[in-house]
């Protein structure tokens, strides 16, 4: 493989990092609202009371303006890969393109579908019917989460392929491998789930605004209340499944869990201490503080007291032997390509697994071409390499604090917001009002950091211990890159803006949007007993 321009991959990596945490923005809303969305309808279906309605439809608003727009963000992204990463989709395409196509087939069309059925057939659907739409959309965005999600978990764990050195790509064997990755299936549950905490911290924040200003005060206190037992409900389940998302990633991905950790040597059970703030230096290698609590980080990874987490410095070492033989590897590679001969297909079957390692090794090795290394150099080029099977550990370290962090402060908002919602104390209490309305964006931050983790922590590598970054994008000249760059950052900058200005209008305008601006049939009754007019807080 050749090597690209250095400018060209970094740039290739911030445009891929931008769009997506772009259009990540808006994923988390669509996966949270949508059930949140059916959970009201639900209460509407069961009991009647109209006020639910008006809160599935009001919602269900704001659902529609962040879907449009995460539609519209998402859809560049897989262009990105033909035209920007073209080495990564010739290489990795089999396996990545599969469950993409199944996502846009399946549950994208599916999803798009009922959306409009659920937005225009209020009144030309049954109640049972409009409400087994609203679950279909609900099933239909988190399907589409989770085909995207077992495409990214090829990435991170390639189980169901093999590397073909006639074709010099990975060959798709199991479909059934490939889904049923205990690394997607813990990958996905969490990202929805999380998307859950989202929506239920917005529909909170929002009625939070309408409380404190005394305006649409049933529909607010319903909603509020509704959200606040989701809230605290999904923020468990978030932070046992990150747990179990973690259990995974130190089996797979050690390089990763030793980054998060900020863990430089192997931890010495079970004094090792969890370490809640630190300043990594990547350079030196070190920690230069470090404020933890111990007897905590080993049963938190290992869920024992007794086994010891592989720190950085173990792992550079292990990895030696694999970078000398994935240098190997390359090299008989190099031969069978020119003699097609079984002597040479046989002596790279044998240093197979470590290809990837020998990929690593070619910015290092004299003018990019292992096969060129002097017997004597070999070690040299070794040694300059170990340090690169590590990500950035400054940045995987505290975007995973960020996000830990921010899931603790949901949990105890939820917790508080639920117990004075439920005694009738919430109006009350403007501190906590204020915090929620406050916090609407902060669960959207702690998924982008999430999302930084997982992808910050699995380079050096676009395709774990199998394909590097460096040779993955494509071969564009630095200024098309710039080009392209500035006018993705200019086009998501005005879906961004179009975003805030819908749904700040939408939402200070209420749920009196509606056709039915009634909040519910008792308090209706009882403005017409007492001869008031029927309003919402107006």
């Amino acid at each position: 493989m050749d090597m690209i321009n250095p400018t060209v991959v970094d740039l290739s990596r911030f445009q891929f990092a931008l769009t997506a945490l772009y259009h990540f923005m808006f994923v988390p809303l669509t996966l949270g609202l949508t059930f949140m969305l059916a959970a009201m309808e639900t209460v509407y279906v069961v009991t009647g009371r109209k006020i639910y309605k008006d809160m599935a439809m009001f919602w269900g608003k704001l659902f529609g303006i962040n879907f449009a727009l995460g539609v519209a963000t998402g859809i560049t992204m897989e262009f990105e890969f033909g035209t920007n990463w073209s080495m990564y989709s010739r290489f990795f395409g089999d396996m990545f393109g599969t469950p993409l196509a199944i996502e846009g087939l399946m549950a994208f069309f599916m999803e798009s579908t009922f959306v409009g059925l659920m937005f225009f057939g209020w009144d030309r659907l049954s109640k049972q019917a409009h409400l087994a739409v609203t679950y279909l959309v609900a099933l239909g965005s988190n399907l589409s989460a989770l085909w995207i999600l077992i495409a990214n978990a090829g990435m991170n764990v390639p189980h169901g392929a093999h590397f073909d050195p006639d074709t010099m790509r990975l060959q798709f064997d199991s479909f059934v491998k490939l889904i049923f990755s205990p690394d997607a299936q813990a990958k996905f549950v969490h990202t929805s789930v999380a998307g859950y905490v989202s929506a239920a911290l917005l529909v909170m924040g929002v009625s939070a605004f309408y409380l404190l200003r005394g305006q649409h005060r049933q529909f607010a206190a319903r909603s509020f209340r509704m959200a606040a037992l989701f809230g605290i409900i999904s923020t468990v389940a978030v932070i046992t499944l990150g747990d179990v998302l973690g259990r995974e990633d130190y089996m797979e991905q050690p390089t990763k869990i030793a980054a998060i950790e900020g863990l430089w040597h192997t931890s010495k059970p079970p004094y090792e201490p969890w370490i809640l703030a630190a300043l990594p230096d990547d350079a030196k290698q070190e920690n230069h503080f470090e404020i933890g609590v111990p007897f905590v980080l080993t049963p938190l990874i290992t869920h024992d007291f007794n086994t010891p987490i592989r720190g950085m410095h173990e792992l550079e070492d292990a990895a030696a032997p694999r970078i000398e033989s994935g240098i190997a590897a390359v090299s008989a590679l190099r031969r069978y390509q020119e003699t097609h001969q079984q002597a040479d297909l046989d002596a790279f079957k044998a240093h197979e697994a470590d290809l990837g390692f020998g990929f690593l090794a070619t910015r290092h090795a004299p003018n990019q071409d292992v096969t060129a290394i002097p017997a004597d150099a070999l070690q040299s080029v070794v040694e300059q390499t170990k340090p690169d099977i590590l990500p950035n550990v400054f940045v995987t370290f505290w975007s995973f604090r960020i996000m830990v962090f921010l899931a603790l402060y949901f949990f105890a908002l939820f917790a508080i917001s639920a117990y004075l919602s439920l005694k009738n104390k919430l109006e009350r209490n403007k501190l906590i009002l204020k915090a929620c309305m406050w916090s609407i964006p902060l669960p959207i931050l702690a998924t982008e950091f999430g999302w930084i983790t997982a992808e910050a922590g699995r380079q050096p590598w676009t395709v774990f211990n199998t394909l590097p970054t460096f040779l993955s994008a494509s071969t564009h000249s630095t200024s098309y890159m710039v080009f392209s760059l500035a006018g993705f950052a200019l086009l998501y900058s005005i879906f961004i803006a179009a975003e805030l200005y819908l749904m700040f209008k939408f939402a200070r305008l209420g749920p009196e949007a509606h056709d039915a601006p009634h909040s519910d049939d008792a308090y209706a009754a009882h403005c017409a007993v007492v001869g008031t007019p029927h309003a919402s807080g107006h």
